[in-house]
Order: structure tokens, then sequence, then C-alpha cells
């Protein structure tokens, strides 16, 4: 019996193999053995070399065992790549007597996807002794009993298996039994005592003996009990069940107290020696719990739950004994038959959640293995998903499934899938089960963000204050997370010239706009900007909104009078006749608004009117009209005070005065007129501005005020430093004459020279006499004073100055060049610059012509009067040399006895035409300054 059940496993094993084999991701099959009781965490074996895998394969593809409704036994160890102990195995309990003893598990891995089985054979070891069920075996032996009479003792209970099961029985040593050892088919062996000499009672009427049952472990165990015989009076004739074997089924959900057989056993003797009694010997695990005999009938009934998938057949022993303690034995087997009491299971090998939701057809999202532990039909399971979702099951090996995506995904439309699978089985009734598998989509950036309005409006008031809120834009993106988290700037754009960042900002997040600066109305009325929403994908989604900015008028003009134009003078006033009509028009107030709108809108009134007035100002067009007739009460002089309003809210205003005349005759204005008071009217900001211009231009004249001082100052320090050594023809004071009485100055001159505040820039022309006594600096007179001192050409040194030239004494008729006719004097030599003009005139034609000056002065001074008389100008005693002569001028004694006399007439000398020197370019300049001043 148990070689048959060995070779069914051994058929069940070798169909998995070929399916594994079949199957394309199933990549080997590995086996195992260890033997039980191993401590936990002990190495069953190195799982990643025996597949040719490295440890890094197996975290990869996160590596795990499938663990099934068991208990899981192996643990895997991804990163040593090794099987070890999770729990301590008791073969017993695992397998009980079934040999070989194994579990079976998957392991499966990812990316790829590879599913390994793997088998763990547990190595029986002597664990247990084996055990007897009763503590003592009673038995009454009728001294009649003839030798060779067997008494069943029944049997012990190793729960090891191979070696170290059962082996044999050994008896305590005596004279009247032997022992015999004998073996059930299903492998059981019990043991029976044989009477070898006849007892009599009369000499022992009890024995006591030992039965002993030993294993073969290393070391062995043993197990006792001990055997009481009582020797009865005889009883020749035991027990005998009518068959050897008796079967029975029972279906496994029959209720307690069900039927299953009756067993039958007879005994020839007659009276209480033909009594027999019925009981189960020889019981394994659990079987007194689940059934029972009755010990007059023999009938054997359910009284606990039976379980097909837990035990498919039980086999019982059955003993009848005689009241004489003759006894026989039988076999009950009782088939248990399958009901479709269990559904179907649904494990979730893999499972991958999110999957993205661009992912491709067919992806995979879930590994399913489906088991029913019901047998034949009862255990055929189809397993179906809902159609009306986008995924299907594919089936890759034997009860497994794989979950593929049969549609594309999308993450807006649908983010999240309750995925029910149903699994059925073939029974009658069908039995189901479902499992549901929450799938998350994760989202991929294929939405750009979207505006509800592809265009905005948004009114904002004038004069707003900078950052002011303006307007809120709002977009919202499909996808989810960081892809639908949407930025809002504003386009590089212009608008009006300038950029449109300097009219407004935006906040990125939140998408309010933002003023950055105070709009007018006056010179901007709309503003233009585009919008972007971009959201933070990886590339990043856009989309564009156009806002249009309206800005709306506030009244912030006052009215501006155009006419009648103020001035600061009101002497202009609108005449009036006497005779005018009623309605007449004196003048009209024209006035503009700078706002727009009612802002705009203008009305006129007058002031302050009287009781009877005698004008009035139209309300909408600004007419001034009369109400009524001039009459003589009316004064000429009319001030009408017009009051220009707005609109808006609040209100602004202007006024303006309007001087009226009420006369017939411009005469009669002007009269009135000229004593009219004007008013005048300060504004503080013009009157701010007023002082602060009448500052500046103060500030600027002292300025150059002081400036031009200073230059005055430091040019004619300058002048001085540079004529400290120059010679210069001094002023003479009256009654002075030639120190030789030799001079033909008869009269009182005054002497003076004048050059410009520059004199350091002034030309001074001179020649070289041929007679060496006069300074020749360049004939060309390109030379100026500064220019010959560097050259050399003049000198200080009183020994190089050279004699007086004497012909400057003699008559203009004497004198040699152009001012006279005669021959020079013997050794005078030839002087330079005698030729025709324009050569410079001689040393003495410029004395006469300076000589000249001085009469004309002195006449001036007799005009003018006591103011320029002598005692007003200092007496100079001291000699006066002239420049370029030795001759010394001195105070004349008979002079200055004499009374002052004028000088002859000019005309008795003849008039001499001083030539111009030539001019330098630094002279005309400073001709031209003094032309244009």
């Amino acid at each position: 019996m148990r070689s048959a059940k060995t070779t069914q496993r051994r058929a069940e094993w070798m169909m998995v193999a070929f399916a594994i084999v079949c199957v394309r991701t199933v990549y080997a099959q590995m086996r195992y053995s260890v033997p039980e009781e191993m401590r936990k965490g002990s190495l069953i074996g190195n799982i990643a070399n025996d597949l040719g895998l490295d440890a890094k394969r197996l975290r990869s593809g996160r590596a795990r065992i499938v663990k099934g409704d068991s208990l899981q036994y192996a643990e895997l160890n991804s990163d040593k790549g090794v099987l070890v102990v999770s729990e301590r195995i008791d073969r017993e309990d695992l397998c009980g007597d079934t040999t070989p003893c194994s579990f079976t598990f998957e392991i499966i891995l990812d990316n790829p996807m590879e599913l390994h089985h793997v088998t763990v054979e547990i190595l029986d070891v002597n664990d247990h002794a084996p055990t007897f069920q009763k503590d003592k075996i009673n038995l009454e032996i009728s001294e009649s009993a003839m030798p060779g009479a067997r008494f069943l003792l029944g049997s012990a209970e190793d729960l090891d298996v191979g070696v170290n099961a059962l082996q044999n029985y050994i008896l305590t040593e005596n004279d009247n039994f032997v022992l015999k050892e004998h073996a059930r088919p299903d492998g059981i062996k019990y043991a029976e005592m044989v009477l070898q000499m006849p007892l009599d009672r009369e000499l022992r009427p009890q024995l006591s003996l030992t039965l002993t049952a030993v294993d073969g472990g290393d070391p062995p165990r043993s197990g006792t009990i001990n055997i009481e015989v009582t020797v009865l009076d005889a009883n020749d004739n035991a027990p005998a069940f009518n068959q050897s074997v008796y079967t029975a089924s029972v279906v496994e959900n029959a209720q307690r107290g069900t039927y299953i057989t009756t067993v039958n056993a007879s005994d020839a003797d007659s009276g209480a020696y033909g009594l027999i009694n019925y009981s189960f010997a020889n019981l394994k695990g659990n079987v007194a719990t689940i059934f029972s005999i009755d010990e007059d009938t023999g009938v054997i009934s359910v009284i606990g739950g039976l379980d097909f998938e837990k035990v498919r057949k039980y086999e019982i022993g059955i003993e009848a004994k005689d009241q004489g303690g003759l006894g026989d034995s039988s076999k009950v087997i009782v088939e248990v038959i399958d009901v479709n009491d269990n559904a179907p299971t649904i494990n979730v090998m893999s499972f991958s959640s999110p999957v993205s939701e661009d992912s491709p057809l067919g992806t995979s999202i879930a590994i399913l293995n489906v088991k029913d532990i019901d047998s034949a039909e009862n255990g055929n399971v189809e397993l179906k998903v809902d159609q009306s979702i986008a995924f299907k099951l594919k089936s890759s090996l034997r009860n497994y499934y794989t979950l593929v995506t049969d549609a594309l995904l999308d993450r807006e439309r649908v983010s999240e899938y309750s995925i029910t699978v149903t699994a059925t089985d073939a029974g009658s009734p069908p039995l189901s089960s479902q499992k549901t598998l929450t799938l998350k989509v994760s989202d991929v950036n294929d939405n750009a963000p979207e505006f509800s309005r592809s265009t905005y409006e948004a009114f904002v008031l004038e004069n707003n204050p900078p950052g002011a809120s303006i307007f809120t834009v709002s977009a919202r993106d499909n996808d989810w997370s960081q892809n639908a988290r949407i930025s809002y700037l504003l386009d590089e754009s212009a608008w009006g010239g300038n950029p449109v960042t300097s009219y407004m900002s935006i906040n990125a997040e939140s998408g309010v706009v933002h003023a950055v600066r105070s709009f007018d109305y006056e010179q901007m009325k709309k503003i233009k900007v585009c919008v972007k929403a971009q959201d933070g994908g990886s590339p990043p989604l856009s989309s564009n909104v156009t806002l249009n900015i309206i800005i709306q008028d506030q009244n912030d003009n006052a009215p501006q009078i155009l006419y009648p134009v103020q001035t600061g003078s009101s002497g202009v006033a609108e005449i009036v006749p006497r005779s005018a009509d009623v309605g007449y028009l004196v003048s009209k107030v024209v006035a503009v608004d700078g706002d727009s709108g009612q802002n705009a809108w203008l009305s006129y009134k007058l002031h302050k009117a009287g009781d009877r007035p005698l004008f009035e100002v139209g309300a909408q067009n600004g007419e001034i009209r009369t109400v009524r007739q001039v009459t003589d009460k009316d004064a000429v002089k009319q001030k009408l005070t017009v009051v220009v309003e707005d609109n808006g809210q609040p209100s602004r205003s202007a006024t303006v005065n309007v001087n009226v005349a009420v006369a017939d005759s411009f005469p009669e204005v002007l009269s009135e007129f000229t004593d009219f008071t004007h008013d005048k009217d300060y504004n503080d900001n013009l009157t701010f501005f007023l002082v602060l211009a009448l500052a500046v231009v103060s500030f600027l004249f002292i300025s150059c005020v002081v400036v031009i001082i200073s230059v005055k100052i430091y040019r004619w320090r300058q002048s001085r430093l540079y004529h400290s050594n120059l010679p210069v023809i001094p002023y003479y004071p009256p009654h002075y004459a030639d120190a030789s009485r030799t001079g033909t100055l008869q009269h009182v001159y005054n002497y003076e020279v004048c050059m410009t505040n520059d004199s350091r820039n002034s030309d001074l022309k001179c020649i070289r006499p041929v007679s060496q006594s006069l300074v020749s600096i360049d004939a060309s007179g390109r030379d100026t004073l500064r220019l010959a001192q560097k050259a050399g050409f003049l000198t200080d040194s009183p020994e190089e100055q050279k004699p007086p030239n004497n012909d400057w004494r003699l008559p203009p008729n004497q004198r040699p060049g152009p001012s006279g006719a005669g021959p020079l004097p013997e050794g005078a030599g030839v002087v330079a610059g005698t030729g025709p003009w324009p050569q410079p005139p001689t040393e003495a034609e410029q004395l006469q012509a300076l000589m000249a000056g001085a009469n004309a002065v002195n006449e001036a001074t007799a005009t003018l009067g006591p103011r320029y008389n002598a005692q007003y100008v200092p007496d100079y005693r001291q000699n006066v040399y002239i420049p370029g002569s030795t001759a010394t001028l001195t105070a004349n004694p008979q002079q200055q006895q004499q009374p002052q006399q004028a000088l002859p007439p000019p005309a008795a000398m003849p008039p001499v035409d001083v030539p111009k020197a030539a001019q330098t370019p630094a002279s005309k300049k400073k001709s031209t300054k003094k032309d244009k001043k």
C-alpha cells in the first residue's frame, strides 16, 4: 500500500517537472535534502550558485518565495543568495508516515520574469521512541489453552520512518510464552505471544511480563509495556472474523453518527466464553476522535469531522475478544469521498503598481496563481477578469496567469482601476472566489495647462497704487502632481514702446496680476498682455491667454480755462454798451477737461451773483450774456467770477475772473480802469518756483562776479610780474623840461602809455638801427619782445644800450627818412627802416607823435576847469628817462616862473600819420573781441 502511494506521488512530481520544462519563464527545478529539527537560520542550499545567478540579480529581480496556504519553512536571503530554515521542521507533523517527505515552493524573479521550482526533502532523524497506546496489557488465559495458542499484544507506534522506525519487539524471558513478530500489508509490525507450555493455574495463576519495542536509530530508542497474564479456566475456542478486510466509503461532509460499516466475529464457545467484544486496535493519529465502534455489535460510525483534502483514506485495526481472552483481528478501510466544499484561492505572485499611462499594449501588471484543494473536476479552476476594463489574462503555466493591458491607459480619464479577478471551479454546484487589485496609473506630462477662456478683460482705475492687484488668471492641468503644477509668467512683449513687465507683474504661483506702476488714463487707455501658463513637467508644456487691461478714468483733472487767458494783470475788460439789449453776448468762457466721460462734462455758473445780477452765464456753453437792461445805477466796473465745474465724483472746478466795463466810449473805460485795483492771486507752487529761480539766478550772478574779479586780479598780477622789467613811459607833471635845456618841449605835457590788460600778449615791434643806437629785433616784424628776449636779441644791461639818436631834436624838415629830406649827419650810419612806408617810423617821429598827444591832453585839462589843475597833480622832481634815448627830462626854472600857456595850435605842425604796426594773430583776436564789445 505504501509503495503504491509513493509511486503516485512520484508520478505527480514527474508531471510538475514536465510542466515546468514546457514553460518558457521556468529556468530550473532544484531539489535539496535537509534533516528535520534543524535550527532556524540553518543553511538549506546556495540557490544563487545552483541557478547560476549572482546576488545582484536576485536583488534587482526582487527574488521572493511564493507563499502558499501552508506554513513556510524556507526563507530566501537575497543578499547571500542562500536558502535558510525559517521555521522548525518536524517531519512527522509535516508528512506523517509518508515517505519521502518533502515540501515545494516557487521562487519568482522580475525583469525579466523567472519562475523556479524548489523541492526540499526532509530527512528523518531518530527523535521519537516507540510508544504503546496503553500502559499495560491485561490477558486472561485459560489454563486449558493449548500450546501454540496466540495472544495479540498489539503494536507500538513510532513516528519515525525508515531505519529510525520500529524494528522489533523483545519479551522478557519466561517458560510459557515466546514472542513472534508479524507485519501488516501497510508495514506496521505487531507482536504475538505464543503459548509454548501449557499454563497451570494451580502452579502460577498470574504472570507479569514486559514487552519492549526497539527502533533502528543510532542510538536506538525503545518503549515498553507491562503484560499482566491471569490464568483462567479453560476456553478453547477463539473468536474469528468473517472477513480479513472490511471496506467502506463516506463523503467528507458526513454528519456525526453517520453509519460506516459493521464488523462481525464468531466464537464456537458457549456461555460466557462465547460473548465477543469489539474494539479498535493499533489506531494512528486522531482516528479514535473520528470513528467509533460499538463493543457489542461491531457497528462503526462517524463521530468527528472528515476532510478529504487532509486524509483521503483511513485504515482501522479491529479486534474481537471473547470472555476467555481469546481473540482475532481484522482491518477496516474507509475511503473518504471528495465533496466540492472548497472554493478556489487566488494568490498574487507579483503586482506592479503604479503603471505609467503611456505603457504599451501587453504590459504585464500582475502574476496570479489559483489553487483548489478539491480533486478531480472540483479542483479544475477557470480564472476570468471583467471584460469592461482594459485588461486581460494570459495563461503562462498551469494554474498561473499573467494580467496584461489590453487597451491604452489614460490617467486623466481613469486614474485608478479596481480589477476584480474571479476564479470558478468545475464542481457541482461550482464555487468561486474573487480577488480585487487596485491599480494606480502614474501620470505622464501629456496635457498642457488650459484656460477657461481665450481672452480675459480686467478693469482698473487710473492712479492706482503700485503693487495693486488687478486680475487673477487661472488655468487647470489635467495632469497630476508636478506635471500639474502651473507657473504663470508674462510674455516678453512690448506695449507702447515699453516692455510689458514695466507696467505689471504676475505671481508665478497664484496667477495674480499686479500693477508695477500707477496708470494714467489720459496717457494710456488699454494694455494688452500675453500670459503664459507653464506646467512643471519634463519637458514642460504651456499655453497662452490674452489679457486686456482696460484703464478706467478718474476725475483727477480739474477744468482748464482756455479763454479768457489769465495773466498777472487784469486790465483787459469786456466792454458792454449801456444800450445793450437783454441777452447781449458779453464774452464766452472756454474750458476743457483732460478726463473723459461724465468726468469731462463741464458746467458754468457765476460765483456770488447779486440780488439783481446784470449778467448770467450759460450752464452748458459758458456764454456770458446780459439778463436785463443796463441802468444808471449799474457800476461801470464789473468783475465777474465764473466757476467751471466738472461732473466727476468728487467734482473739480476752476475759476476765472472776467472784467466787464459798462460804457459807451473807450475813453470812459480808460478813465475808470486806470484806478482799477488788480488782484494778485498767488499760487503756492508758482511762488515757490519763482523764489527758487530768483535764488538760483542770484547765486549764479554772484558766482560769475567772483570768478570775473578773481580772473582780473590774476591777470593784473601776471601783467605786473611781466612788465616789471620793461621800460615804461612815465607820467610827467607840470613845469618839467629837458634837463640839458636844449629840448624843444616848451610847455608842460602829461605822458601816459595805455596797454591792454593782458600786456604780456601785446606785440612790440622794434628795429635795429645801423648806427647801433637803436634796438633791433627782427626787420620782418614777426618777433615779439618776449621772443626776442628768449632769443637773446634784447638785454637789460646798461653797457649794451646805444647812444640816442640826436635826430629827434631836428625840425621835421631836417629829419631823415619820410619825415624830412635833409641828409644824414656824417658818421650817423644808415638808419634801418628809412625806406618808404609802411616801414616803422623813427624814434624821433614816435616821440613827436607822443608830444602832440600830450598837447591835446593839456588843452583838455585847461578846458575842463579846476578839477584838473596842477594842484591835484603830484610834482615829480626827479629825472625822468625816455626809453630808447639818453635825454633826461628835468624841471625848467623858467617854465616854473612863467604862467602856464597853452600850446600852439596843432595846425602849426604838419600832421604826421603814424603807421600801424603789422598785426600778429594775437592782436587780431583782441581787436576782434574789442569790436564785438
